[in-house]
């Protein structure tokens, strides 16, 4: 194919990486007191060594030793859901055993097209429980404690599942956060 000329008209000009067309900032001098401070006698070595040493300060660890603001805002929600009067639900969430609360697991696993990531080492409780956190039809999970959102949720009639409850009101060693709040926080 060949060149255009560069001097037709409508075609595009060359462009030019040379000196020629540079623009450039603009310098200014030195102020007169820069050239005062260029113009010191460098320090003696005498007094270069006079001069204390740093102080060497104790690093500390980042984690704080107290818990996080949400953190302890969520666990006196909880609490105060664990001291309310018993509800209905309440009473039928304590009669589920284990074996239902297997099976309304396997129901939800049977549901899924995909086998769920990142969950082999998790047991069944913490299972369901991440799965109710991820339940957007629940509301949101970020700020409450896991069972103010159930109760949240019931109330509003959206028909949290049971076993939720009754895993949050039996299960000792679980968490009143979501684990997407701690985190995000």
């Amino acid at each position: 194919m060949p060149r255009r000329a560069a001097n037709k008209p409508g075609s595009q000009s060359t462009l030019s990486f040379g000196s020629r067309g540079r623009v450039t900032k603009p310098v200014t001098a030195p102020s007169q007191k820069a050239k005062a401070l260029d113009s010191t006698p460098a320090l003696s070595d005498q007094s270069a060594s006079a001069t204390p040493e740093p102080q060497q300060l104790a690093v500390t660890p980042n984690e704080p030793s107290k818990p996080h603001v949400a953190d302890l805002a969520v666990r006196q929600q909880a609490a105060i859901e664990h001291q309310a009067p018993q509800s209905e639900e309440d009473k039928r969430a304590l009669k589920l055993n284990k074996q239902d609360i297997w099976r309304y697991w396997q129901a939800q696993e049977q549901t899924r097209k995909a086998p769920r990531a990142h969950q082999q080492g998790m047991d069944v409780e913490e299972k369901i429980l991440r799965h109710f956190d991820l339940s957007s039809q629940y509301g949101p999970c970020v700020g409450i404690a896991r069972i103010k959102r159930w109760r949240r949720a019931n109330q509003l009639k959206l028909n949290p599942p049971i076993e939720v409850l009754a895993v949050l009101l039996k299960g000792k060693s679980t968490k009143e956060r979501a684990h997407i709040d701690e985190l995000l926080s």
